[in-house]
C-alpha cells in the first residue's frame, strides 16, 4: 500500500467549500496587499499564541531576519543558534553579517541543549535563537535565565511548533520573538508562502511592521533600509479558515504518533521523546535508527513517505567550510544527521496505512 509522507489534497477536500469562498472574496475585493484578512490573521495568531502583536511576513525565513533586525543584530555581532535545525535558522543570521554561534543538541529532543549555551557566549553576542524543532518546544527556562544574565535577546523559531506548548506557555510567546512559517507541509500551511512574527513589545512591533514595507512609515521615504516582505492576502484568507481546523489537526498528529510510540516501545527504534514540561504538536514524527539506508531502501520499495530532517548539521555544511569545525565536534548533531527518519504522521492518515507503515518499519529496524 503507497503511502505519502504528506498529502495536502487531501485536508484541501474537508474544507474546500470554505477555502474557495474566502479565495474568491480576495478575488472580489481586490486588496491584494495587506488586506483585511492581514490584520484579521494577525490578531487571531496573537491571540492563540498568548501575545499581544502579530506581524504578517512573506516567509517563514523572512521572519527570522526581520526579528533579528528589530532585536538589532547585525554585521559583527553573534547569534547562538542550535547546530542542527533547517537552514534558514542559520542563514538569516550570516545574511546580517552576523556570525552564528552553533551549539549542540539535546541527543532525545533534538532541540538547543541549554546546559551548554553560556559557554558559547561572547562579548560579541546579542541573541540566542532556539528552534522547537518537530513540533516540540525547546527547555525555555534555562535558556531565558542565560539570556537574562548576559543581557541577550531570544527569538523562538516556532516555525514548526505553532500551537506546541511549554509549560502553562504557548511556542513563539515565551521569549522576546516568536517566528512562524506558513510553508504548506507545516501544522498550519498556506498555498504558498507565508510567515509571521509574535510580539508583545510595541517597538518592536512598529520595527517588524517598518522593516517589512521597504522601511517606511511614510510612502517612499524610509526611516531604516527595509525589505519587501508582506504576507499576500490571499495566503491569510486561507490561512484564517485552516486556523479553525488547527487544534484537531494538531491531536489528531498526537494520536497518531501515540499509537506509534505504542508499536515501536519494545524495539531498537528510538522514539520521539516528548518531555513533561511539552504538548507537542508533530510536525513531523521522527525515529532514529542505526540501519537507516536499509530502512529508507524497504519503505521506498513500499511506496512509503519519508524524509530525512536533515542530512548535514550546520557545522559541516559547505557554506561555513571556513569556519574551521571538525567532524566530532558536534556529537549529537553528527549522530542525528546520520540516524533520523521521519515517517507519515499528517492528520488524515488512514489506520490501514498507519498499520502499514509500522509493519515495514519494524521489520527492517525492530
Amino acid at each position: 500500500m503507497a503511502v505519502p509522507l504528506l498529502d495536502l489534497k487531501r485536508q484541501y477536500a474537508t474544507i474546500k467549500n470554505r477555502m474557495d469562498a474566502a479565495v474568491m472574496k480576495v478575488l472580489d475585493h481586490g486588496l491584494f496587499i495587506l488586506g483585511p484578512e492581514v490584520a484579521e490573521l494577525e490578531g487571531k495568531i496573537a491571540v492563540l499564541s498568548g501575545a499581544r502583536y502579530g506581524i504578517g511576513v512573506a516567509s517563514g525565513t523572512d521572519a527570522l531576519l526581520l526579528a533579528l533586525r528589530t532585536v538589532g543584530v547585525g554585521a559583527g555581532d553573534e547569534v547562538i543558534v542550535p547546530d542542527y535545525s533547517f537552514i534558514s535558522t542559520t542563514t538569516v543570521v550570516s545574511r546580517l553579517g552576523a556570525k552564528p554561534v552553533f551549539v549542540d543538541i539535546e541527543a532525545d529532543t533534538y532541540n538547543l541543549d541549554p546546559n551548554i549555551i553560556e559557554a558559547a557566549i561572547t562579548p560579541k553576542t546579542r541573541a540566542i535563537m532556539p528552534v522547537h524543532l518537530f513540533g516540540q518546544t525547546a527547555d525555555m527556562n534555562p535558556i531565558l535565565a542565560v539570556a537574562k544574565k548576559h543581557g541577550l535577546a531570544v527569538i523562538e523559531d516556532a516555525a514548526q511548533a505553532i500551537g506546541a506548548g511549554y509549560k502553562d506557555k504557548k511556542a513563539g510567546a515565551i521569549g522576546d520573538l516568536g517566528c512562524f512559517s506558513f510553508y504548506p507541509s507545516k501544522n498550519l500551511g498556506g498555498i504558498g508562502d507565508g510567515g509571521m512574527v509574535i510580539v508583545s513589545r510595541e517597538e518592536y512591533r512598529d520595527m517588524m511592521k517598518m522593516l517589512r514595507v521597504h522601511g517606511w512609515t511614510r510612502k517612499y521615504d524610509p526611516d531604516v533600509v527595509g525589505y519587501n516582505s508582506r504576507l499576500a492576502t490571499i495566503q491569510a484568507a486561507a490561512l484564517c479558515v485552516k486556523l479553525d481546523y488547527l487544534a484537531g489537526w494538531s491531536e489528531a498528529r498526537r494520536v497518531h504518533a501515540a499509537k506509534y510510540d505504542a508499536a515501536f516501545a519494545a524495539t531498537n527504534i528510538r522514539i520521539p521523546v516528548a518531555k513533561d514540561y511539552a504538548y507537542h504538536i508533530y510536525n513531523q514524527y521522527t525515529i532514529a535508527v542505526e540501519n537507516r539506508e536499509e530502512l529508507m531502501a524497504a519503505l521506498k520499495e513500499k511506496n512509503i513517505g519519508y524524509d530525512i530532517y536533515y542530512p548535514i548539521p550546520f557545522h559541516q555544511l559547505k557554506c561555513y567550510a571556513d569556519m574551521g569545525y571538525q567532524a566530532g565536534d558536534f556529537p549529537a548533531s553528527e549522530r542525528a544527521s546520520t540516524s533520523v527518519v521521519s515517517i507519515p504522521v499528517f492528520p488524515e492518515l488512514t489506520e490501514a496505512e498507519q498499520d502499514e507503515v509500522i509493519a515495514v518499519v519494524k521489520a527492517v529496524s525492530a
